[in-house]
């Protein structure tokens, strides 16, 4: 049976994957973790907690969020940023985004698409916690 909660794929399997399709996994794992950052801080009703997700899932909170975070990633790691920032995603953009926003945030989500897949969650969870707690998000 396959552990779809824990996976350990190798390099070059993940690296078949397109990058919106990493994206598709990294937007999944970002949106958990925040979901859990909120839930496990105290906050008590579905309304904040909804609005909470909302806000720090956007594309404007993921580009800043990544922004701060370039400093600190490897250049496989900024592969993978890059490889998602340049994805020509062919679905509208948000409202409430820019274009470079927007590619930012396809940015971070490939790349946590793809540490999760390839078992990192030591570095997704670093990289995760460094950027919330420098915004006071959580």
């Amino acid at each position: 049976m396959e552990n779809y909660f824990e996976p350990q794929m190798e390099k070059r399997a993940v690296n078949e994957i397109s990058a919106l399709g990493l994206a598709h996994v990294g937007d999944g794992v970002f949106e958990l973790l925040v979901r859990t950052a909120l839930c496990t801080g105290g906050r008590a009703t579905q309304t904040s907690l909804h609005k909470a997700t909302v806000r720090q899932v956007s594309a404007p909170a993921q580009a800043a969020r990544m922004e701060r975070m370039l400093p600190l990633l490897t250049e496989e790691e900024l592969a993978y940023y890059r490889r998602g920032r340049n994805a020509h995603a062919h679905h509208s953009i948000p409202k409430n985004a820019s274009r470079d926003q927007y590619a930012k945030a396809t940015g971070l989500e490939t790349l946590f698409g793809a540490l999760y897949l390839l078992g990192q969650r030591d570095r997704i969870l670093e990289l995760f916690t460094l950027t919330m707690e420098e915004t006071n998000a959580i």
